[in-house]
Parts: C-alpha cells; structure tokens; sequence
C-alpha cells in the first residue's frame, strides 16, 4: 500500500524550499502526500535552530506525536534542518521514538534512511559535515503554482557573532548560473510568474568562482527569460551590495523594486560587537542610492533588540537609523542567546524586562512608520498578484488577497470579475491599515494566467533535479545575452 508522508516546516524562506525538495524525494520514491486531516505514515519536522525556543518547540511537538506512535507502529517521524544537524543523536536520546535524523547537507537521503530504518527496525542517524549534493540537483514538489523559490546558493562566509547558520549550514557554495537560469526556465514551463532567488547572503553570489558582478548579471539574465512577471531575491547583506545590483534592479523590467536588507543594530559599537563588516552610514547609503534608482521602491529590514551590552544610547541608534531609512516593514527580534555562538560568551546579556520594553519601542515606531506608507499609498493603482494564504479574507465584502510588485499585501474586492491565484489584476487603493492595503472599487483589469488555470485545477509544478550537482572548478560559462533595458 501506498504510504502517506506529511511535511512540517519551521523557521526560513531556505526551509521553506528545502521541505519542497523532501517532497519531491518522497513522492519521487512512492509516497503520497496525507490529507489535511489524516493521520500521515511519514511525519518529517524540517527544524530550524535560529531562535532559542527552537529546541522546546520541537521537542514539544514530538512528545504530542509519542501516543500516536505507540499507537500505530508503523508510523515513522523524521526530524531533519539545521536543529537535527546541531543536536545529532541528542534528538534520539530525548525522543526514542524518532526513526530517523538527518542534516541540511544530506536532504537527500531521506527516503533511503526511512526504508533502513524500518528494515532495521532501529533508529537512523546521518548527518554529514559538508555539501553531499547540492540540493537543487534534486526533485521538487512546488508549493505554488504561481511563485517559486529557485536557490542559487547555500551556506554562508561571514562570522556574524550571534548566528549559528555557518556552523549547520557550511561555507556558501554557488550554484552554477546555467544552473539557476535553468530551473528558473522550468518554473516558467510551468506556469510560474513570479520567482524569489535565495541565499543565505544572496548578493554575494559568484564568490567560488571569483566574479563579484555575477549576482548583478544573474539579474539581467532573469530579465531576458519570456514569461517571468517577477523576480525578487533575499537576502542580501550590505557588505556585498554594489551599484552594480542597484543598476540592474533598476534596469531590468521584471526585477520588483523591493529589497530586504537586514539592518540588525543601528549602533556601529554593536555592529563591530557583531562583526558585521559595515556601520550606519555605508547601510543609510545604500538606501539613499536605492532609492535615488528607484524612487518607488519599498525597503524592509532584520532588527535585533537586546545584543549582549546595548545601551540606551545604543538603542537610540537602531530609533534614530529606522526613522532615516523608513522602512516599508520590518521582521524585529529580540536577542535570543545560542550555544556554540560568540556572542553566547559575550559579557552583559541583557535582563528580559529590558529587551521588551525596548522591544515594545521598536515595534510602536515601526509601526507607526508603515502606516505612514502606506497611507502615501491610498489612490494609486498596483498590480496584484493573487495569492492564496496571503491574510484573512472578508466574507462580507468578498475581499481577495495578493502581493503588489513591492511585495505589499493588498487585499482586494474583485467586483464582477472572478480571479484565481496566479491571476493578475490591475486595482485602485482606497484605504491603508498598519500592515496592508486595501482595494475596494472594481479592478480596473483582470488578467487569467496559466499559473491561474492550474491553480483553478489544483496542479502544482514539479520539478526535476537541476544541473548535475555541486559547481565545478574554473570560471562558468558566460551568461546569455539579453536585449532591452536589461541590456544597459
């Protein structure tokens, strides 16, 4: 009989991506995916180490997942992502009812561990210390029929104080571009419009292969492919980010004029305490030279609250920087110390009631400072990408919902029309909440896509594995020309 399997993802977009890939792997080896409320044969927690509550959070979830396994014996659980490649064997120890542990460097050998462990009858723990393959070699079960994570690197070279990524996830390995603009093509067959270039520091693309203009290129290559509505990327990291990028944003039509760069601490002492490798007045500038390209573009941000050591001064900088930059939105967080990282070591952790009521600051700030936005937004007309799972829709007033081109949620009523995700529409804001818009008058234009005809059939694009796995030495092929303003 044919086994059911269910994918539970936490933490970021690279996650996201990854259980897209473990899906693929399982239903590439017979699995079907489990229906929303069944009871899966295949439990996978694809983890993330991040945040402090990572550990409680999964461990939590496993204990629920314990009567069920004494249960149903045959019911396997898999943890895998960067908790599984930081705690190993621990996961078993804590939890001996898992069946299998895996790394992010080893995604790939889910199905075989899940068919070892039960031949073995005995728990199966792999995780490996480098890149077995590169996970865009393997087969993909997309979430979306509109949209698509297409990742043209992993892991990262910078020594950030208070992140673990380096350790789980290696030094960053660059994809070939013949590669990515591949996959990117195959999306398009598909029917997907829209397409998000990931890296855990995206911009500094083309590091192994010693050409710092290739994100720059990558980006005009996107351009030259018919079909590709949208591209966006994240998330880049302002020691990498060249005029170059800024031009070819600008430049190329259907690169969204959105960019998210964390900011992390407006203090230049925390971000030295950081080994950030930039201060406040390199970040400001790059905003200013965004936005001098593209006026219409929309900036958010990653702010840390609570660094070992900040000061009220300290913190009056991170204020004094959003107010500058005026952010569109921003992801804040408070400090949350890991184990295994410098700044764990650091001296004058901060005490819990400080960091949230400077937390509580930032977010009322940046608050305010979105609504101010997007109020300058009421009376102009965007271009909506319908979307599913993109907010609350109101029953009342029948309101659809989707993403403008600079990534703002837009929630719309479609009048006489009759849109379906993937479908683009034309509309008019008439209103602005703190952290949405809303269209209340009847598109001015509906446009039915391919992407909207599958989405209406409940077809999901599958891909194949891309390329032939980790890049090989010496400098890449050229990218292809491209015309238009892509070109310049």
């Amino acid at each position: 009989m044919t086994r059911s399997y269910q994918i539970r993802t936490f933490g970021c977009q690279m996650n996201v991506h990854d259980s897209e890939r473990l899906a693929g792997l399982l239903e590439d080896a017979g699995y079907e995916r489990a229906a929303e409320d069944a009871q899966a044969d295949v439990v996978v927690f694809n983890t993330c180490a991040v945040r402090e509550n990572a550990d409680n959070k999964l461990y939590g979830t496993l204990g629920h997942l314990a009567p069920q396994k004494t249960a149903n014996p045959g019911m396997q659980i898999a943890v895998g992502g960067c908790l599984a490649q930081k705690d190993r064997g621990e996961i078993v120890r804590r939890a001996p009812w898992v069946d299998v542990v895996f790394g992010t460097h080893n995604i790939g050998s889910l199905p075989v561990l899940l068919e070892r462990a039960r031949h073995n009858e005995e728990a199966q723990v792999e995780i490996l210390e480098a890149l077995e393959t590169f996970p865009s070699s393997l087969p993909a079960t997309r979430d979306s029929a509109y949209s698509g994570w297409v990742s043209i690197s992993v892991g990262c070279n910078n020594t950030c104080t208070f992140c673990i990524v380096p350790s789980l996830r290696g030094k960053e390995k660059d994809r070939r571009p013949g590669d990515v603009l591949a996959e990117v093509q195959t999306l398009v067959d598909e029917g997907v419009l829209e397409v998000t270039l990931l890296g855990q520091n995206v911009n500094s693309y083309g590091v192994e292969f010693g050409d710092r203009l290739a994100f720059g290129k990558l980006l005009r290559a996107c351009g030259g492919i018919e079909g590709l509505e949208r591209v966006r990327f994240t998330s880049p990291h302002p020691k990498d980010f060249t005029d170059d990028v800024i031009a070819a944003m600008a430049e190329t039509p259907n690169v969204c004029h959105q960019l998210h760069m964390p900011l992390q601490s407006g203090s230049d002492r925390l971000l030295k305490e950081m080994r950030r490798s930039y201060r406040t007045e390199k970040y400001l500038g790059i905003i200013e030279k965004v936005r001098a390209a593209m006026p219409d573009a929309a900036i958010t941000t990653d702010i840390i609250v609570g660094f070992p050591g900040e000061t009220e001064e300290d913190f009056q900088g991170t204020l004094d920087v959003v107010r500058q930059a005026r952010f569109t939105s921003a992801f804040t967080f408070q400090y949350s110390k890991r184990p295994g990282t410098p700044a764990a070591d650091l001296p004058d952790q901060l005490p819990k009631a400080v960091v949230q009521e400077r937390f509580d600051r930032l977010v009322a700030l940046q608050n305010e400072m979105t609504h101010q936005l997007n109020i300058e937004q009421v009376g102009r007309t965007v271009e909506v990408l319908v979307a599913t799972g993109e907010g609350k829709r109101d029953a009342e007033t029948r309101r659809m919902s989707g993403r403008a081109r600079d990534g703002r949620l837009v929630h719309f009523t479609p009048g006489e029309t009759a849109p379906r995700p993937g479908d683009v529409v034309e509309t008019v804001v008439t209103y602005a909440a703190p952290h949405y818009l809303v269209a209340d008058g009847e598109p001015l234009t509906w446009r039915r896509t391919k992407a909207g005809d599958r989405s209406e059939a409940g077809i999901k694009p599958k891909t194949p594995g891309v390329g032939l796995g980790l890049p090989s030495f010496g400098a890449p092929a050229p990218l292809p020309a491209v015309s238009g303003c892509a070109a310049q």
